[in-house]
């Protein structure tokens, strides 16, 4: 197992920053800067395509969940993403990316193709990852885990979370159905989703196929006006006390 090495540290407004590293995968831990030595839930987050650890999506909704929660939160780099060096598979791939959006083409395919190249190198970095940090004493390996990914982070996520039983409550959304619909089958826990009903990339049907595959006894369609990029703020503030409904709020450590 690959353990958790801490490359550095910062502390603002209540909320502590810890960079990390695992098995040479960068990361970010967020906790409350004055814990006093309390256990609390664990949210794992994946970035969207193109975005990194500490992008302003990710440190955003990680205070909310750490100074309104009381959780932690962690998230690590995608293959080819952040810190992370792109491989001459990305580069061919993100070539035609953006060969096919200069055409007015449709994005879709390449994305799917590519997205799920990204998660078979990335699940197996989640699971090394959440062994990791549940080995912190704060953190433990007995208290409830999340998952939260939107776009790229659902590509990443579904695979992740249908394979790993920690998982008892995730938010997901903005994703196609064509290879994530038969995993995300296997997923039963609680499970928020967001969808946008103008997206120009993700039709009403393949969001609502994706939705609709979930097993999930408890699941929430979340849909609101706009385009692909223009997911409202305030569901990051739905998702919030989602998870804070799911997962409970912080416990003190047993001796």
């Amino acid at each position: 197992m690959h353990s958790l090495q801490f490359t550095a540290e910062s502390s603002s407004n209540g909320l502590l920053q810890r960079d990390f590293t695992v098995g040479g995968v960068p990361g970010v831990l967020w906790s409350p800067a004055h814990a006093g030595g309390e256990r609390a839930p664990l949210v794992l987050m994946a970035h969207g395509g193109g975005n990194h650890k500490t992008h302003p999506a990710m440190a955003g909704r990680a205070r909310l969940l750490v100074t309104g929660c009381g959780f932690h939160v962690a998230v690590i780099d995608a293959p080819g993403h952040g810190d992370r060096p792109r491989t001459a598979h990305d580069e061919a791939e993100i070539a035609e990316l953006f060969r096919a959006r200069a055409a007015g083409e449709p994005e879709g395919p390449i994305v799917v193709r590519y997205n799920d190249h990204l998660a078979q190198l990335a699940v197996p970095e989640y699971r090394a990852t959440l062994d990791a940090l549940q080995e912190l004493p704060e953190i433990g390996g007995a208290g409830p885990v999340g998952f939260w990914g939107i776009n790229m982070g659902t590509a990443i996520g579904v695979p992740f979370v249908a394979a790993e039983p920690r998982i008892t409550a995730a938010v997901f959304g903005q994703h196609w159905p064509d290879v994530l619909a038969e995993k995300a089958k296997l997923i039963t826990i609680p499970i928020e989703y967001d969808m946008q009903w103008d997206d120009e990339h993700i039709s009403r049907e393949e969001g609502l196929a994706l939705f609709d595959a979930f097993a999930s006894a408890e699941k929430s369609l979340h849909v609101n006006s706009g385009r692909h990029k223009e997911l409202p703020r305030f569901e990051a503030d739905s998702a919030a006390r989602f998870f804070a409904r799911h997962l409970g709020a912080a416990v003190t450590a047993s001796a």
